[in-house]
């Protein structure tokens, strides 16, 4: 299986990414346990299928020591010249409070040592209290790390429009911002899009399958409940489904989806993960990798196959208009994690 060039985004001008991104937080806990061992060969098989793009964290459990581990067995069985074509991105989510650059300069380094790198690819960096301004200090020093080398690019995970136009106004060239965006959740088409295409930042969004909800598997289903919800990443999504506006309209949603997939000859993930693609300003979809357990390449190379015409849009926007408000609920993008 070759992905075509259309899977491909010149993301930087030295990094060239595959817009489907293997996410790494199925490898934190609550997805079911990990073999480390089956973990490595999973990689292999999606970097030879051309999902070339990681997303990872600090605090992702073994995230950071896999991707080391991957790149030394990629070099012993390929040599250092294969690198070129993996892309890892990791986050810094330190606990509010003051930062120095020791304390910056002192994270920043478990990450590179953990992933056997010498340079981050990129670094998102999250901040959970905007009333500490001390998030300013820490890209700051993170810039100048950047400009010493340790970091390629600098990038945020779930900062809203203001404080992301806050830290730009601050002179920190910000690349990308990760956040949540799905079918269910389209707070990005408020004021985040508009604002990163003015200044050329990309979006990464996680959620666009809501855990798995946007699939076949609900459809026709009745509502999941506690024990139905199996990982950390249905419940979080079911709760979100829940203050969108509920299951009946949910299920309206995945049928209209499936009658869409059917006649591109796809599934209902690739028609949830092709329409925010097609958004202005995104990058690129974090899709879950259950490494080891459960893969699922084949369909996702299918979403570079089709385009989405008018017809379809307006049929999954016919839906979307009758749910809830979620940016007058909830607030923009991140503020889910506020407090």
């Amino acid at each position: 299986m070759n992905l075509p060039t259309v899977s491909r985004l010149q993301f930087t001008p030295d990094l060239n990414i595959c817009r489907i991104l293997n996410g790494m937080w199925q490898v934190s806990g609550g997805h079911g346990g990990i073999d480390p061992k089956a973990a490595i060969q999973a990689m292999f098989k999606y970097v030879d299928a051309g999902f070339t793009t990681w997303d990872l964290a600090d605090h992702y459990g073994p995230a950071e020591d896999l991707i080391g581990e991957f790149r030394r067995q990629v070099i012993a069985t390929r040599g250092k010249e294969a690198l070129a074509n993996v892309q890892a991105f990791t986050k810094w989510v330190p606990r509010p409070g003051r930062m120095t650059k020791k304390i910056v300069e002192e994270n920043i380094n478990i990450s590179l040592r953990r992933m056997d790198v010498e340079s981050l690819d990129l670094m998102q960096f999250h901040w959970w209290e905007y009333q500490d301004k001390n998030y300013l200090d820490a890209l700051k020093y993170m810039a100048e790390l950047q400009t010493e080398g340790k970091i390629k690019h600098l990038a945020l995970t779930n900062f809203d429009t203001e404080h992301l136009k806050i830290i730009v106004d601050a002179g920190i060239k910000i690349v990308s911002n990760q956040v949540q965006f799905s079918l269910v959740d389209r707070r990005p088409e408020v004021n985040m899009i508009q604002f990163c295409q003015q200044q050329d930042i990309k979006l990464l969004t996680y959620g666009t399958v809501c855990g798995g909800l946007l699939s076949e598997k609900y459809l026709g289903k009745p509502e999941p409940r506690g024990f139905d919800l199996a990982t950390v990443s249905l419940k979080k999504y079911k709760n979100m489904v829940d203050a969108w506006g509920g299951w009946q309209l949910f299920q309206e949603l995945l049928s209209t989806l499936k009658s869409i997939a059917d006649k591109h000859g796809v599934s209902i993930s690739n028609v949830a993960m092709r329409y925010i693609l097609d958004k202005p300003a995104v990058g690129g979809v974090i899709v879950g990798a259950r490494l080891g357990i459960s893969e699922h390449l084949e369909d996702n190379a299918k979403i570079f196959s089709f385009t989405l015409d008018a017809e379809d849009l307006n049929q999954i926007d016919a839906v979307s208009q009758q749910s809830r408000d979620l940016y007058q609920l909830i607030g923009d993008c991140g503020d889910e994690y506020r407090r």
